[in-house]
């Protein structure tokens, strides 16, 4: 399955920190590292055409992400999200709305594409009708769903999150979100329990739940399989849980046994977290390296 096309669908932008500003949105993060790990990946997204937007498709085109289904929109501005970097481990957003991002329309001309694809969408993209509906009609037609829920308040509800789990196939969540989420439906759950509560409740086949520098949890057919993370100094947080999803899907498209994708994954994640920005290079080599060398201190 490695030859599988993944599309990574929403948003993109600039996160505007205290001093600059970088290339942002979980779905643009993920399909980056997807393409560094050698797998084909696509984003679909929407920037303004304005100079924001033209330099976002340069900076795609500088890390080999093909642009041809990032539209260019002509009455919203390219997405903008102020970062708050007071917590390194905890990164806080002031999302602007509405922008370009907000207004993704559906192209019927990719439809065998959508239908042979892995989708990898989140809950933010759905804030606004015309992206949702969009992604709402490729839920229905990719050939697996994954959903990375990233909960980015006030912009999302618990209705229209319980809609995209419906849809999942995959589910990544990180442990506060875990236990928000299974609050909407339940009394508070241990964090096996939540994790069987949404498995059984959306019929999903795997759930991943990451817990920060304490690692990450998932749940299959096989059981539960967990890794208690790395301890890096960690110099910004931004795009350690997207590089964290490109991981686990290149593993998991391999075949890999729900270790060794943990393992992996949170080595991917730990690596991102000690650079700065979302999207530093990274290969598979450069990941085990990591790795080993951390199980060896």
């Amino acid at each position: 399955m490695t030859s599988t096309t993944v599309i990574c669908f929403g948003e993109i932008l600039w996160d505007v920190l205290p001093t600059s500003k970088q290339p942002g949105g979980a779905p643009m993060n993920v399909a980056v590292h997807l393409r560094n790990f050698g797998l084909t990946a696509q984003l679909i997204s929407r920037v303004g055409n304005d100079a924001l937007g033209r330099e976002l498709l340069e900076f795609l085109r500088e890390k080999h992400l093909p642009t041809a289904y990032v539209q260019l929109g002509a009455t919203h501005l390219t997405g903008i999200a102020k970062a708050n970097l007071t917590d390194r481990n905890e990164v806080v957003y002031k999302i602007l709305q509405p922008v370009a991002w907000d207004h993704i329309e559906y192209d019927a001309s990719l439809e065998p594409l959508y239908q042979k694809s892995i989708l990898v969408y989140g809950s933010l993209a759905a804030r606004s009708q015309t992206s949702r509906n969009t992604l709402n009609r490729l839920l229905d037609q990719a050939a697996l769903n994954v959903f990375d829920v990233n909960l980015r308040a006030p912009h999302y509800t618990p209705l229209e999150v319980t809609y995209l789990l419906q849809k999942a196939d995959i589910l990544k969540i990180n442990h506060n979100e875990l236990a928000e989420i299974v609050g909407w439906y339940t009394g508070p759950l241990a964090e096996r329990d939540a994790m069987q509560y949404l498995r059984d409740r959306f019929k999903l086949k795997t759930v991943c739940v990451t817990r920060g520098e304490n690692g990450a949890i998932m749940l299959t057919n096989d059981g539960f399989a967990e890794h208690p993370g790395f301890n890096v100094k960690v110099e910004d947080t931004i795009g350690s849980g997207d590089s964290f999803l490109a991981a686990f899907l290149y593993k998991t498209l391999q075949g890999e046994t729900p270790k060794k994708i943990l393992e992996f994954a949170c080595a991917a994640g730990a690596y991102v977290a000690t650079q700065r920005g979302a999207t530093p290079i990274v290969s598979e080599q450069l990941i085990l390296k990591k790795a080993r060398r951390a199980a060896l201190l």
